[in-house]
């Protein structure tokens, strides 16, 4: 649901009630909230760029709480405006919230809810969604955030239909988005549906930015799980499937292993994780086949083997879904970028199985970081040198419901 929206303004447009006026942008900021994340709609909304035709936003900068507000770096700052000034405001945005275990602020969520019931449109940028969800604004809708937070957001907000693949969803009335950059990609958004591409077009020139991306957050995401499930029944069972990825065996298997039903086993692990056992079984077969492709010579074939895919073209369908690209292509493109040592150093060598070592698979099953993760099994392993890669997903690709090969 990345997706822009080319209709003209007074074809999306809705109601506002009361001294609201559709040009005015509340940004409302927290204490503890990171400074860049807050800063991306001050500088889409906040600076006048008429002269490269974008039309003007009237910006009001808006304390969410007491200040002064500390932000990263131990800044601090003052915010001209109180919560009142949201009551003028046809746009609504909250571009952090500095834990995604607190609950925010009752007066910020009260102020929240009474812009959404005059006809605001509110955007929640990477953990502003926490903001959002806390005042029930996304019950029963779509929503987004960075990937690393989204299973705590499913798991407390379960009314939340969360998904972690999405650079940012517009569900009409409110919007949200993944993490740091995927917020400008939101904010274009808003200009395109605003003013439409020409002006959106202007501002990313402006900005030195995309006026698109296509693809979601797949090729960022690492294989940990939430803190939350180490102390789990199902962290044991988790823990077996990452392990034992060279083998073929399905959702149904695992629920087995948990001595649950399919039904209360995909309930289960969805108020976990964020994610449906299926989709995350697909993902972590595809992760496994990225660090065969990164750092053996298998062949595809081999590494589809590896990685418990039912054939080669299982793995390539799954792979090219998900990234955007061939495993063969993907390789080629790792491999320019990141040039292979003259002798591999034995410890990054796979495991004999087609895995990674059992201490790595259990860091990812108890929710350690990827790095923590990565130095268990001792590579040099860089996720982020996926970006940019050929053939980006878009969202025709996305994957559809069935087995995982």
């Amino acid at each position: 649901m990345s997706h822009d929206s080319t209709a003209a303004p007074e074809a999306v447009a809705r109601k506002l009630s009361g001294r609201r006026r559709r040009e005015i942008v509340a940004v409302v900021l927290f204490s503890g909230g990171p400074i860049f994340e807050s800063s991306i709609p001050l500088s889409v909304f906040g600076i006048d760029r008429q002269d490269a035709g974008v039309p003007r936003y009237r910006l009001l900068v808006c304390s969410g709480e007491e200040g002064p507000l500390r932000t990263t770096g131990g800044l601090e700052l003052t915010a001209p405006h109180s919560l009142d000034a949201i009551g003028r405001a046809g746009t609504v945005v909250v571009p952090a919230w500095r834990s995604i275990t607190a609950p925010p602020p009752e007066e910020a969520v009260t102020a929240l809810r009474r812009a959404h019931e005059e006809g605001a449109r509110i955007v929640g940028l990477c953990t502003g969604a926490f903001v959002l969800a806390a005042a029930g604004l996304l019950d029963g809708r779509p929503a987004t955030t960075h990937w690393m937070y989204a299973p705590t957001l499913a798991k407390r907000y379960p009314s939340v239909h969360v998904d972690p693949r999405e650079l940012f969803v517009d569900d009409g009335d409110v919007l949200t988005s993944a993490g740091t950059a995927a917020g400008i990609d939101l904010c274009l958004h808003i200009v395109r549906s605003d003013h439409g591409n020409e002006a959106a077009g202007a501002l990313a020139r402006r900005l030195v930015v995309p006026p698109r991306r296509t693809g979601g957050q797949e090729r960022y995401l690492d294989r940990s799980l939430p803190e939350e499930i180490g102390a789990d029944p199902l962290a044991e069972v988790v823990a077996w499937a990452l392990e034992h990825l060279h083998e073929q065996f399905d959702v149904e298997t695992l629920a087995a292993r948990a001595y649950m039903s399919r039904r209360t086993f995909d309930r289960r692990f969805r108020s976990l994780t964020g994610s449906a056992p299926l989709q995350w079984l697909i993902t972590q077969r595809v992760l496994q086949a990225q660090r065969l492709l990164e750092t053996s010579d298998y062949s595809v074939d081999e590494v589809a083997g590896r990685c418990g895919f039912r054939s080669p073209v299982a793995l390539r369908g799954h792979f090219r879904r998900q990234l955007g690209s061939s495993p063969a292509a993907y390789r080629a493109a790792y491999r320019a970028r990141r040039p292979q040592p003259e002798k591999p150093q034995e410890a990054a060598a796979p495991h004999p199985e087609g895995g990674v070592p059992s201490q790595a698979r259990r860091s990812a099953a108890l929710g350690l970081s990827s790095v923590a993760a990565d130095a268990a099994r001792g590579e040099a392993y860089a996720p982020f040198a996926r970006a940019g890669l050929p053939g980006q997903r878009t969202d025709a690709d996305r994957p559809a419901p069935g087995r995982v090969g």
